[in-house]
């Protein structure tokens, strides 16, 4: 069985290899023309399109709410596992993602990821108030971001969410832009947390309807962040019955 895993996970790196270098051309154009930035959800779309068609795993995208293409969003899903971030490439609104600084280190992609997304060393206060900043600014650049509350992987075996981070929650008030709970159910079969072997099983992704922060201010930020958590873990239960 580990042997079939191996060969698999080894295929699914090498697509992986051969679709970034392949989209890194093309995602050259929002790296070198910043206002086309919406550019970057359309490649990494098509990227986890080809990921996943070459590994043979089927996805359904479910949207709870109407989405508006005009109105920006910040996306909260949990974090269960490294293919979180390909499988949230599936989403059809233009987004950028907020990341551990860990990607600069990646040759060619961390070049990439630098200059299209936003990143963060979470033992550095510093650099945690200048991503925050930094979330603040892509928002009034027109940008809709993706942030995985939980601040990285918490959980180890069991599907069990951490405790969600302050940052996704301040920065849709103090800029009055809505949060999408997105719940990711089976991203920790197909690459758990504890080994990189690849499993497989049909993809879904389930986006919730809209959280208005309109009117909200500072002091609502511990009731949005728990019906956000509330909202995810409850669907989590759900699907992992």
């Amino acid at each position: 069985m580990k042997i079939l895993k191996g060969i698999y996970t080894a295929h699914g790196m090498l697509m992986f290899g051969l679709l970034f270098l392949l989209f890194f051309w093309l995602l050259l154009i929002p790296i070198l023309l910043p206002k086309k930035h919406k550019l970057v959800g359309t490649f990494n779309r098509w990227w986890a399109w080809g990921l996943f068609a070459s590994m043979g795993i089927p996805w359904t995208v479910e949207y709870r709410g109407k989405l508006s293409s005009s109105q920006q969003y910040i996306f909260c899903p949990n974090h269960f596992s490294y293919s979180d971030i390909p499988v949230m490439g599936l989403n059809h609104h233009n987004c950028i993602f907020v990341g551990k600084s860990d990607m600069e280190n990646i040759p060619l992609f961390g070049y990439m990821y630098r200059k299209l997304h936003i990143t963060v060393d979470r033992d550095n206060l510093r650099s945690r108030v200048n991503t925050f900043k930094q979330s603040l600014q892509a928002i009034d650049e027109g940008k809709s971001l993706v942030i995985f509350p939980e601040g990285g992987i918490i959980t180890v075996k069991d599907p069990v969410m951490g405790k969600f981070k302050d940052g996704a929650f301040r920065a849709a008030i103090e800029k009055q832009i809505s949060i999408v709970p997105v719940t990711l159910p089976y991203n920790w079969i197909i690459l758990p947390p504890e080994e990189f072997l690849l499993g497989w099983r049909p993809l879904k992704i389930i986006f919730h309807e809209p959280i208005s922060t309109t009117g909200l201010s500072l002091t609502d930020l511990p009731a949005l962040k728990e019906k956000v958590y509330t909202t995810i873990n409850e669907e989590l239960k759900k699907q992992l019955q």
